[in-house]
């Protein structure tokens, strides 16, 4: 990729008998918010600590703008790393704590008190400077961490679930305040989370990662609305994942049949005769009083659930599973109780294989 900052190259990480990056590839583009995503012991951690010299890969090459770093210390590698414990020096001011890299660069005084400044205003935290840590909310003193991270002018920022430790109205309000800093800032984020609907909020591309490696790269649009594994489609968002086989194909539709009947969906290079997963959202499922062509699976409506901006509506199926809708609408034509059919835009839906190489490690 012509663009890249950070380039990963297959890159492998072991601890002792356990391999926990396998093989990775990964180019990080220039300006860009790339969020690793994924469950606890993914590598996605390792990852970014590779890639800020805490760890050291067990083979492969790690380049930042075309150069390779494997061999650098932390503190020559042109990145900056915040973690989600702050790691602020208790006994520092605010001023102190932001201006401690340039202090340690000997860059002179007035220019320190010049970026210091501009560096609080940035994040928000002008007239704090005279403020010890324990003084400061936790929210507050991420933003002291990312200031101190920044002053330094990295090309690249690495975030190790920086915002773990906040309420969530905080963490909500902090995302927004990360992405619209970065947008401005325009230097490379690499973020690492856990929390999809974060990695979602932020993020210009998303690399979802299983057991050491990436499953799916994309934007979060791709990676919600064409999961390309079954783990991916559960992992991101709320899925409803069918699992049937293929009874026909005709052009760009197949026929599935399932346990609890059949049903339609879009998709091309699926065989007759094939096992094959169906993945839909909740927001695209209908409910209807009799069958549509095409589908005759039915259920019955078990609870409704009122959320606020959504109406959640549960389907007991036939096999004992349950079915999501969601709509923004009230959904008072059916009631507890009643049997209904589902049904829904064929192309809404996504039909994954069922032997893919993620699929295999989610069933492992």
């Amino acid at each position: 990729m012509a663009n890249s900052i950070v380039s990963l190259r297959h890159v492998d990480k072991w601890f002792g008998q356990n391999h926990v990056v396998k093989d990775l590839n990964l180019e990080i583009e220039a300006g860009e918010f790339l969020t690793l995503l994924g469950p606890s012991g993914c590598g996605k951690t390792t990852t970014l600590r590779m890639i800020a010299g805490f760890e050291k890969a067990s083979g492969g090459s790690i380049l930042v703008q075309g150069e390779p770093i494997e061999d650098k210390e932390p503190y020559q590698r042109d990145v900056n790393t915040v973690f989600q414990n702050y790691s602020l020096f208790p006994h520092m001011s605010v001023y102190d704590n932001v201006a401690y890299g340039p202090t340690i660069k000997k860059v002179p005084k007035a220019k320190i008190k010049e970026e210091v400044t501009e560096m609080l205003r940035l994040v928000q935290m002008s007239g704090y400077e005279r403020r010890k840590p324990d003084m400061l909310s936790g929210g507050q003193k991420q933003r002291v961490a990312i200031a101190r991270a920044l002053i330094n002018h990295p090309r690249v920022l690495l975030l190790d679930e920086p915002l773990g430790a906040l309420d969530l109205k905080l963490r909500k309000q902090m995302q927004i305040e990360l992405k619209r800093l970065q947008k401005k800032l325009k230097i490379t984020f690499v973020y690492v989370t856990h929390d999809q609907e974060e990695a979602m909020t932020m993020s210009d591309r998303i690399a979802v990662m299983r057991a050491g490696k990436i499953l799916q790269l994309g934007s979060p649009k791709e990676i919600y609305e064409r999961p390309n594994c079954r783990f991916v489609a559960d992992f991101i968002g709320e899925s409803n994942i069918f699992h049937g086989k293929v009874e026909a194909v005709r052009d760009k539709l197949l026929d599935i049949a399932t346990e609890n009947g059949k049903l339609l969906s879009s998709g091309e290079g699926f065989l007759e005769g094939e096992d094959i997963f169906v993945s839909l959202r909740p927001e695209y499922l209908s409910l209807s009083k009799t069958a549509l062509p095409g589908f005759d699976l039915r259920g019955r409506v078990k609870d409704f659930v009122y959320t606020g901006s959504v109406t959640k509506t549960s389907i007991e199926m036939a096999d004992g599973s349950e079915v999501k809708m969601s709509r923004v609408e009230d959904n008072s034509e059916f009631k507890e109780g009643d049997t209904v059919y589902l049904s829904w835009d064929p192309p809404h839906s996504v039909p994954i294989h069922s032997s893919g190489e993620g699929e295999e490690e989610h069933e492992a």
